[in-house]
């Protein structure tokens, strides 16, 4: 088995929305934010390279909006995800498996993409299976007034109608020899958390429950969570869990870092090594 943090370029988010009621003096020496109170988070993806399988988790957002679209998050960096994978040695028609976390755009956008002449949509990676639970695909296509506009039907339904769209909601339907799939509901409904078991390792992609290294205290959640209640309560067992088992947390929007392990202190959880995935595993 190999690993590979895939770089799917970077976008802006306010400040406030992604700390929730915590005071900017106490995060934005960690992740500091522009004149508009912007941060700048990264659309970061996990590549598995197992056995006979090629295994995505998430897509980074995509491209298929219009420009005017893409201004209002300022997307930026240098990062592409099929860029970023083709540079590892992989080509997009070799991926087998594509686990979607969640189907918030930022995640799931780039798993469909504008045909040459961009009358249609199509597979941006044709033939893989794609894998969500039925319960968060069923919140995304009927969604809430909290989420709506985070849920494009052009991410989710040609999914669906290429027949590529599959469900994990039990132990039974993980089809992955390596790979846990671990559940959370507070950042929305039924989000797909993988653990991965790697030599000696084992590498939890965190999704959303903890976005950044700066999110690591249990009560800095995202004004985004649908139940952020629920996700102090999720973040206090992965937390401790990680701790004491040494697990290694992977970041979705960390703008610095890929990963970081944890440790338990008097004031809580913090810290105790963070950088790029390669070192960490090292």
């Amino acid at each position: 088995m190999n690993l590979y943090s895939i770089d799917s370029g970077f976008f802006k988010l306010d400040g406030g929305a992604m700390f929730g009621v915590v005071p900017k003096s106490f995060w934005q020496k960690s992740i500091p934010a522009d004149d508009l109170n912007l941060c700048s988070w990264a659309m970061r993806c996990l590549l598995i390279e197992d056995e006979n399988r090629l295994i995505l988790i998430d897509t980074g957002m995509g491209d298929k909006q219009d420009a005017k679209w893409q201004g209002y998050y300022y997307r930026h960096g240098e990062g592409d995800l099929i860029q970023s994978i083709r540079s590892k040695g992989f080509h997009e028609n070799e991926v087998t498996d594509v686990i979607l976390s969640h189907l918030h755009f930022d995640h799931c956008g780039g798993a469909v993409k504008w045909n040459s002449d961009r009358t249609k949509f199509e597979m941006t990676f044709p033939n893989a299976k794609y894998w969500t639970h039925s319960e968060h695909f069923n919140s995304a296509i009927q969604p809430n007034p909290r989420e709506k506009t985070t849920f494009f039907k052009e991410n989710i339904l040609p999914i669906q109608e290429a027949n590529q769209l599959f469900f994990i909601d039990t132990f039974e339907q993980n089809p992955f020899k390596n790979i846990e799939i671990l559940t959370a509901d507070g950042h929305t409904e039924k989000m797909l958390m993988p653990k991965i078991h790697f030599q000696n390792h084992e590498i939890l992609f965190i999704a959303d429950t903890i976005p950044s290294h700066a999110h690591i205290p249990v009560p800095y959640v995202m004004g985004y969570d649908i139940r952020p209640l629920q996700t102090m309560t999720e973040k206090q067992d992965l937390l401790s869990r990680a701790a004491d088992n040494e697990w290694i947390i992977f970041f979705d929007h960390d703008p610095f870092y890929d990963c970081a392990t944890v440790k338990k202190t008097e004031k809580g959880f913090a810290i105790q090594e963070k950088g790029k995935l390669t070192d960490i595993l090292n």
